[in-house]
């Protein structure tokens, strides 16, 4: 992955990121915010993958209901923020791809190998914000009073 600081000003900071052909996008982008330190940012990002896991929510069981899709996609819509939880960063995004006939299909992003390239923009907001266990989902939520 490439990466170019954009933008440096009291406390806000945009980021360009251009990963490479076969990386995997999630191990590096929470690479990169961890070496940057990043713990309250935006992330929105276009492009492809040669194959990618989906999620679904299953409130019964608390967990992700994976979604597999093992052919080349494009990335339609990339949105999500890296917020911390336990002290390092944690990646929440959604993702909507599409197939060669057209077709979408969406959902939580869990992982994504790249292909040929992924372009994200990262803006980093000047104040911190942690997660939290909600007891009821089990899910790290926003914590807004910390």
């Amino acid at each position: 992955m490439k990466s170019k600081l954009l933008h440096d000003q009291h406390g806000l900071k945009t980021f360009a990121l251009v990963f490479d052909k076969n990386e995997e996008a999630k191990e590096s982008l929470l690479r990169f915010a961890t070496e940057n330190e990043l713990r309250g940012a935006q992330v929105t990002a276009i492009s492809a993958f040669s194959d990618v896991m989906l999620g679904f929510f299953d409130r019964e069981k608390k967990s992700y209901q994976e979604i597999p899709i093992k052919e080349q996609v494009e990335v339609l819509s990339f949105v999500g923020n890296i917020i911390e939880k336990d002290g390092k960063p944690m990646l929440h995004a959604h993702v909507v791809i599409g197939k060669s006939d057209g077709t979408a299909h969406g959902g939580h992003f869990l992982n994504g190998r790249v292909w040929p390239t992924l372009e994200m923009i990262i803006t980093e907001m000047p104040v911190h914000l942690r997660r939290k266990k909600d007891e009821e989902t089990g899910l790290p939520l926003i914590d807004l009073s910390s």
